[in-house]
């Protein structure tokens, strides 16, 4: 399953993670190693192109995108 959605814009992302470290001297600071945030990614079946295909979406997308449409009033599952 590809980390990119077919529908939506959200992809990998890249930061640090920290652990927390109550007290020490500075040569016992608390480690930060690398780690990814991945996008939250669904299988979603969605009427696109006048048929029913299986896509990808990232939950975000997916949100704003069954807000519209229930409100024009279009079947989805």
């Amino acid at each position: 399953m590809s980390g990119i959605p077919r529908l939506g814009s959200k992809k990998t992302s890249f930061g640090r993670r920290i652990r927390h470290k109550h007290s020490g001297a500075w040569a016992r600071k608390a480690p930060k190693t690398s780690r990814m945030f991945k996008a939250n990614i669904q299988r979603k079946r969605m009427f696109i192109d006048g048929k029913w295909q299986r896509v990808k979406v990232d939950t975000r997308y997916l949100r704003t995108e069954m807000k519209n449409i229930q409100e024009q009033g279009v079947p989805y599952k």
